[in-house]
């Protein structure tokens, strides 16, 4: 058609998403869609993806409102376990609020807290075996505290400092550590999607029986490297477990520029032909049911599932976002689904196994584990107080064996440090 033929129609416009709740709205989460607690079927981990479509459009959930553990995916944990879990997330919570402080002060350039978010990380390590690969984002600190990665080694890192076994060659918070399965932490998004369905592939080609998990945020599902990752996953059924951590908000837009309007996170696994499950990521025993389940389904070659963990961040995106600016900042009380440390505190209460005497002792020892770490930590050194590694480290860790065009950059920058008067340390033997 052309011309006057085309008069009758409408013009075209743009959708651009809009946050219901700016500064100073008042919040209202009625439309928050909370299932009822243990309503959600679970099938069998050898049940075909196209099954169980509905589990990417509900919340499989195992705490009730009295704290009970109800319905099929109730894990069924022992009280000792759960308590472990417990003092993992009170420990990663503390952890937060000491580094928060720290780059307040200026000892740190940057942090990252995961406040409302710690059973994701915490739980989902727990229902792994102890040398499954994590690929993690940048908020799931909590995989290396439930792998009981030394707090000193992470602070060394955060600061930058001489103990730093990373030589300062990473932003703060971006860890790395193969002896505990934690993928260096990359601050280029989604990066370790494809890295962990690689990992994966390479554990199946090789008959091993480790499998692979990767963590990202809802934002980043609109990464071309998520949609290629899911593509050879289905592909190869790679042993992986796909989790997408959607707490609403990137850094200053909300999860409805990644698509949250139009459908769930999970349900980008159907389009893939994988197992997809919506997960309440509040509540620690769903989190842990779910990458269980998903984790069995992995190890007996029935394929990769997407698990979407539905949460909400109560903080800011980091130590460099104001979230007074863009969203009411009476969100996080609201959030309809809670605090997953209280909730978990209230299970073991509700079940005879925990007290708020145990638990205010608890945090208490977990704030003093933590002071003790970063008393220990800054004897290395903090950021800002003079370089904590040799110069002519800079060079390292890339190449197994240095090329000659970086050996002689090297020498050239050694050469104008040592002519300027105030010449750096060298590495030993150099």
């Amino acid at each position: 058609m052309t011309g006057d033929s085309r008069t009758n129609l409408p013009r075209l416009a743009l959708h651009v998403p809009e946050p219901k709740f700016r500064p100073g709205d008042a919040v209202d989460f009625a439309d928050v869609a909370v299932p009822a607690a243990g309503a959600q079927l679970r099938p069998d981990t050898t049940a075909a993806p196209d099954s169980f479509h509905e589990l990417s459009y509900t919340l499989v959930r195992v705490l009730d409102a009295q704290g009970q553990a109800v319905g099929p995916w109730n894990p069924r944990l022992d009280p000792d376990v759960l308590r472990r879990m417990l003092r993992h997330m009170a420990t990663v919570r503390a952890f937060d609020e000491r580094m928060f402080r720290a780059q307040r002060q200026g000892k740190t350039s940057f942090y990252m807290k995961c406040t409302g978010e710690e059973a994701i990380a915490i739980a989902g390590t727990m229902a792994l075996d102890r040398d499954d690969m994590t690929f993690p984002s940048y908020r799931q600190q909590g995989i290396l505290i439930a792998r009981d990665y030394s707090m000193v080694e992470m602070m060394n890192q955060i600061y930058s400092n001489r103990g730093d076994k990373l030589q300062g060659k990473q932003l703060p918070i971006m860890y790395s550590s193969k002896n505990y399965g934690f993928f260096s932490i990359s601050g280029n998004l989604t990066t370790q999607y494809p890295q962990a369905v690689g990992w994966a592939m390479a554990s199946a080609s090789k008959g091993d029986t480790r499998i692979a998990a990767t963590w990202c945020g809802e934002g980043s599902t609109a990464e071309g490297d998520f949609h290629s990752a899911l593509t050879f996953a289905t592909v190869y059924r790679a042993p992986v477990i796909f989790n997408v951590v959607n707490n609403q908000w990137a850094i200053s837009s909300f999860s409805g520029f990644a698509g949250a309007e139009a459908t769930t996170f999970a349900a980008r696994a159907i389009g893939y032909g994988i197992a997809g499950l919506r997960v309440d990521g509040n509540d620690a025993l769903a989190v842990y049911a779910a990458t269980a389940w998903a984790a069995e389904r992995a190890r007996t070659n029935a394929g990769p599932t997407l698990i979407e963990h539905f949460t909400y961040r109560a903080e800011g995106h980091s130590t460099s976002d104001d979230p007074s600016q863009y969203r009411s900042a009476g969100e996080p009380t609201a959030w309809p689904l809670g605090d997953p440390v209280a909730r978990l505190k209230g299970h073991l209460i509700a079940i005879g196994e925990w007290d708020d005497e145990r638990h205010a002792a608890m945090d208490r020892d977990a704030a003093e584990r933590v002071r003790a770490a970063q008393k220990e930590a800054e004897a290395n050194g903090i950021l800002g107080h003079g370089l904590h590694q040799p110069l002519d480290t800079l060079f390292d860790g890339v190449f197994e064996e240095m090329p000659w065009h970086l050996r002689e950059q090297q020498a050239q920058m050694m050469a104008e440090e040592e002519a300027s008067g105030r010449p750096w340390a060298r590495k030993e033997g150099h």
